[in-house]
């Protein structure tokens, strides 16, 4: 396993180098341009379209989802072990600095996951009576009219294997691991029987289709966000005194890489930005081509409403919970003696909370991260048999991925959380390129979606969407 561990971090040291960053970071700034800055001037809109109208009954067209419940589902996969596990790891290997390039990420992200879930929308189809879309789709459908049908058939089934490798595999190995970790800390319940629960509850969700996914999604995510968000403040208030030094050493970690608090000595700015950056990325998933999947099936009057939607899951997964979760491990100490224990991963953010509430605390983040990394094993799921339609005509193949990921949610609970991380780093690198291959070629639909829909909103007109779908 160490041998593993070994070769997965250099092939990682690669993928996650200066062109990772450039192609990320660069696609984020360019798209905020060349779109007017739309995290900032339409991210209201995006609040207004989901959560405005979750008590409104308003019957969606079969085989599609809610606005909300795309939302639901999107941030049911975003939000997971990235949050808790992840925002630990990033300040225990990067520095405190690191929060800084995850804020960063997130805040260019937003113009990207709006650019994913706009063309998710114009690309899908319909599938078994269902709605189905995503970069396989758009990268598909949308090279093919710019005269580069081969390129894109090819980069679409490359993305397609990968992201049901990288979610649905590796992904969920992920957050079963996180689970069985923190269980068997908290309750000392044994890693192998928590993977065989997991995995029994999550195919009863898994067979139950979209229908029983979305309603599972805007059920669970909105209600664990919450209560874990005031756990977070209510271990602020203990540490009060912590909070003004804590974000001084945000920032100054982040340009000058000096160890603040007892972080790591001496720790280099690259690597603030390396694991903040990498974080961000398996965090809120913008640029991974994950989301996209999700957002297809929504049934909006615009795609550029949902676009404006996807921004607000970026704003909730990384500024609310990955923020809460980066103070709660700093303030409270928690970074400094898992350097000096060598500990990593939710196990950290665990020990901030018993330092705040003693033993209740710990089982507190425990059964957190178990609704968080669980409704990513949903999520993630769904994602991956978004995909596994485009690769493969036969639903036999659909019973096939559920069995498989089941089996490797079991598997993941008995690994060395090192190793699985670093997999689930390399998948995600590797799925990022042929969607911003996707995206760059298509940037332009996606202003003249824009366009349309300010368009007829300046005009009075009712919303309608006049691009063909297929």
């Amino acid at each position: 396993m160490e041998g593993l561990l070994n070769v997965v971090k250099s092939i990682n040291a690669v993928l996650w180098g200066p062109p990772m960053m450039i192609l990320l970071v660069g696609f984020g700034v360019l798209s905020t341009l060349y779109l007017g800055f739309p995290q900032f001037r339409r991210l209201g809109l995006g609040f207004k379209e989901s959560f405005g109208k979750i008590f409104v009954k308003d019957e969606n067209k079969e085989g599609s989802m809610s606005s909300f419940q795309s939302l639901a589902t999107a941030v049911a996969a975003q939000v997971g072990t990235g949050n808790i596990g992840g925002v630990a790891t990033a300040i225990v290997s990067g520095g405190p600095g690191a929060i800084f390039w995850m804020w960063i990420v997130a805040i260019l992200g937003m113009s990207t996951i709006s650019v994913e879930a706009i063309l998710a929308q114009k690309y899908r189809e319909t599938k078994d009576g269902q709605l189905v879309g995503g970069p396989a789709y758009y990268i598909s459908k949308g090279l093919s009219e710019k005269g580069l049908g081969g390129l894109g058939k090819g980069l679409a089934t490359f993305f397609a294997i990968m992201i049901v490798i990288a979610l649905g595999f590796v992904g969920n190995m992920v957050q079963s691991n996180s689970i069985a970790s923190v269980m068997e800390s908290a309750f000392g319940i044994n890693p192998l029987v928590m993977g065989l629960v997991l995995a029994v509850f999550a195919g009863l969700i898994f067979i139950g289709g979209m229908g029983r996914i979305a309603k599972f999604a805007e059920l669970v995510v909105p209600i664990m966000a919450l209560v874990y968000v005031i756990g977070s403040i209510a271990l602020l208030i203990r540490f009060s005194d912590m909070i003004g030094p804590v974000v001084s050493a945000i920032f100054k970690g982040a340009f000058t890489g000096e160890a603040v608090l007892g972080g790591l000595a001496g720790v280099a700015v690259k690597n603030a930005i390396r694991y903040g950056v990498a974080r961000g990325l398996f965090s809120n998933e913008a640029g991974m081509g994950s989301t996209p999947n999700s957002h297809a099936v929504a049934d909006v009057a615009h795609p550029v409403i949902q676009g404006t939607v996807a921004m607000v899951g970026v704003f909730i997964d990384t500024i609310i919970v990955c923020t809460a979760t980066a103070m709660v491990v700093l303030v409270s100490g928690a970074n400094v003696a898992a350097i000096e224990q060598n500990l990593n991963g939710p196990v950290v953010t665990q020990m901030a909370f018993e330092a705040a509430f003693g033993t209740i605390g710990g089982q507190f983040l425990a059964i957190a991260l178990m609704f968080f990394a669980f409704t990513t094993v949903v999520g993630w799921y769904y994602f991956g048999e978004s995909n596994m339609k485009f690769l493969f005509k036969s639903k036999g193949a659909i019973r096939v991925y559920q069995a498989v990921v089941l089996i490797f949610v079991v598997l993941g609970s008995t690994l060395h959380v090192d190793v699985v991380w670093e997999l689930a780093d390399m998948f995600n690198a590797i799925m990022v390129i042929p969607n911003i291959i996707g995206l760059v070629v298509l940037l332009k639909h996606v202003k003249n979606m824009y366009m349309d829909y300010d368009k007829q909103v300046q005009s009075g007109q009712a919303l309608h969407y006049h691009y063909k779908y297929q």
